[in-house]
């Protein structure tokens, strides 16, 4: 499943809430807004129009809609969602893998991070052969854990690549010539 979304230019970081103040349904003296149109009942339509109209023109929108579905928060309307709109982002949130975020874990920001970008990040920085205490230190887990995930993964890569068929013999008995990756080239 792929999608075009709005991504903000960097990640929130754990615990920062200063989008907060950039956000369009901060009241202010020259821009009073009430919070109650946040929070409608399901046939307030009216109240659900203002407040999507208010999110459109949100400039970290999509902040608040990871924010919301990070933090679990199932009332009102965040993000420019309903609560309905939001409840299938919420199931699918632990399946969420955004190379940005592993990308800026790896690099050092405590970013929130989903199961699956979790994996990527073990992954990633197995490959690029960070320390298990650095692994530790990035997702916040005892070094015993962090030796575990890599002893994990390298048992995983081991399955995976004995359990890959032999192809250049199978392809080579039938007198087929097979290409592999590295005859592609770095592209491939």
């Amino acid at each position: 499943m792929t999608s075009t979304t709005n991504r903000p230019a960097r990640p929130r970081s754990l615990g920062d809430h200063t989008w907060r103040d950039q956000a369009v349904c901060q009241s202010t003296e020259y821009n009073p807004v009430d919070p109650e149109i946040f929070f409608p009942d399901p046939d307030e339509t009216d109240k659900i129009t203002e407040a999507k109209a208010l999110c459109g023109q949100c400039p970290v929108r999509r902040v608040c809609l990871d924010a919301a579905l990070e933090a679990g928060d199932a009332d009102g309307i965040r993000g420019g969602l309903t609560e309905e709109e939001r409840g299938p982002l919420h199931e699918k949130i632990a399946h969420r893998l955004d190379y940005s975020r592993v990308n800026d874990t790896i690099a050092g920001r405590d970013i929130h991070l989903t199961k699956a970008e979790r994996r990527a990040v073990i992954r990633a920085a197995y490959r690029h052969g960070v320390t298990e205490q650095r692994l530790a230190w990035l997702l916040k887990i005892t070094e015993e854990h962090a030796q575990k995930r890599y002893r994990e993964l390298r048992r995983a890569l081991r399955n995976r690549d004995l359990n890959q068929p032999e192809t250049a013999t199978a392809s080579s008995e039938a007198g087929i010539e097979r290409l592999g990756r590295d005859d592609f080239g770095t592209a491939a």
